[in-house]
């Protein structure tokens, strides 16, 4: 699957969320979320958001190929990048709340894909002409946190759990991964753009490294936190699709 216009990505993506769906893969909840949020990227462009509309379109379609390529490799039983083989395999492990689930693939497309796909279209001083439109992409995605975090608690009752230790953690855990990481992704790409092409290889593999050891911090928690997410994914829903369903419902 490979993408050249964000319409491309949005209906590659319609056809990931309902072959999951189909299959009832939990694989399908970052798919989902991921084409809500090229919708919401999508409506920006039909309506001046960015600062180059066609530019946009285009970056928007080399980022979902990143994750695009990461996931036909792992179908296929190949090996993709480090963090997204790690997201994949504990998103089917069955052990992972819906919440991890979805940072995980957060972490993987924002603190791997964003950081190299960014540094490598934009090389050098070119990238500080996209900062703009890098933030307005990742503000897009900040913006949906609320409506997420609605679904996510419809489908585990019990995450509210999870104030218990550390006040509002859903919503925090998610603000957290799509800021955090957006500021982390910018400082990499900048890195990366300015990184001669022989070395771009290795200086995303230690981004690669770097984003699974985040997965790990998500996907591992250490007690009494790990107690809390057995609780609370005994309660989860077990209706994989209409949790797919929902969260492809929230923009």
């Amino acid at each position: 699957m490979q993408a050249t216009t964000i319409d491309d990505v949005l209906s590659i993506l319609s056809g990931m969320v309902e072959t999951t769906k189909s299959r009832r893969d939990p694989l399908g909840y970052f798919a989902a979320l991921y084409r809500q949020v090229t919708i919401e990227v999508k409506k920006g462009i039909d309506t001046g958001l960015f600062d180059d509309g066609p530019r946009m379109s285009r970056f928007d379609a080399r980022f979902a190929n990143a994750y695009f390529s990461a996931y036909d490799t792992f179908a296929a039983g190949g090996q993709p990048s480090r963090a997204w083989l790690f997201a994949f395999e504990r998103a089917g492990s069955g052990n992972q709340i819906i919440l991890q689930n979805l940072l995980l693939g957060i972490n993987a497309h924002i603190n791997l894909d964003l950081a190299v796909v960014a540094g490598t279209t934009f090389r050098d001083t070119a990238l500080s002409g996209f900062r703009a439109d890098f933030d307005r992409l990742n503000d897009i995605l900040a913006s949906l946190v609320p409506q997420v975090r609605a679904v996510v608690e419809t489908f585990s009752p019990r995450l509210g759990e999870l104030t218990q230790l550390g006040g509002d953690s859903a919503e925090l855990a998610l603000r957290f991964s799509v800021e955090a990481a957006r500021d982390d992704a910018w400082r990499a790409a900048t890195v990366i753009s300015m990184t001669p092409s022989a070395f771009v290889g290795p200086a995303s593999d230690v981004l690669d490294g770097k984003a699974k050891f985040l997965g790990r911090i998500v996907a591992d928690q250490p007690e009494p936190v790990a107690t809390v997410v057995r609780h609370i994914r005994a309660a989860e829903s077990t209706d994989v699709a209409a949790v797919i369903t929902a969260l492809d419902a929230i923009a």
